[in-house]
């Protein structure tokens, strides 16, 4: 599961030649302040997520990190 967030993350970003300043993604990166993700990017990331795992990852409020879309996933 981890992986294909991570998967999911990674394409947005190629997709919208977005340039990260973190080496590795994990559970504390910030969407926003980690991956520059705007709010066209997180709009398409929920988009992403929803379609691969029925799960609107804004359901229970505003998701910040790698971890909180892991946690929603659960």
């Amino acid at each position: 599961m981890k992986e294909k967030v991570i998967e999911i993350i990674l394409n947005i970003l190629k997709e919208n030649d977005i340039e990260i300043s973190v080496i590795e993604i994990n559970d504390s990166t910030s969407l926003t302040n980690d991956l520059g993700l705007d709010s066209f990017n997180l709009a398409q990331l929920t988009v992403e997520i929803e379609s691969e795992f029925g799960v609107d990852i804004f359901e229970n409020g505003v998701i910040s990190n790698v971890g909180d879309i892991l946690n929603q996933l659960k």
